[in-house]
């Protein structure tokens, strides 16, 4: 089992700057990739960015890439999203979650999820 915990959600202004955590206990946390996902009201969970195990390796969703970085501190058992250039449609809840699978993108390959957390953009 891996807990997962995120945090540093908050009400932000466009164009503002975010950094999300996401402090994980339990097993090994350098076993497993690590992936940030979102979801607005009334829409499908979406891919936003990944990290492999060594964390050199990353992958973006297009809406993102340019304006998102994710990392990983191992020896924190922690993982980050930095969110730079923030636009109102990255308006969601910002979900972290461990890798069990082999797609990177894809939310079903993805085993354990912490409970989330809320970013506002205003325009």
């Amino acid at each position: 089992q891996v807990q997962l915990v995120e945090s540093g959600g908050k009400l932000v202004q466009a164009g503002d700057s975010l950094r999300l955590s996401c402090a994980a206990s339990g097993r090994t946390f350098n076993n497993y990739a690590m992936g940030w996902f979102r979801q607005a009201p009334g829409k499908e969970r979406e891919f936003v960015s990944a990290i492999m195990l060594n964390g050199v390796r990353t992958y973006y969703a297009e809406s993102v890439k340019g304006r998102f970085t994710i990392s990983r501190d191992n020896a924190k058992n922690t993982v980050y999203l930095q969110m730079n250039s923030m636009k109102p449609e990255d308006t969601a809840v910002y979900y972290c979650a461990a890798n069990l699978g082999v797609s990177y993108s894809s939310a079903a390959s993805y085993g354990y999820w912490g409970q989330g957390t809320q970013v506002t953009v205003s325009s």
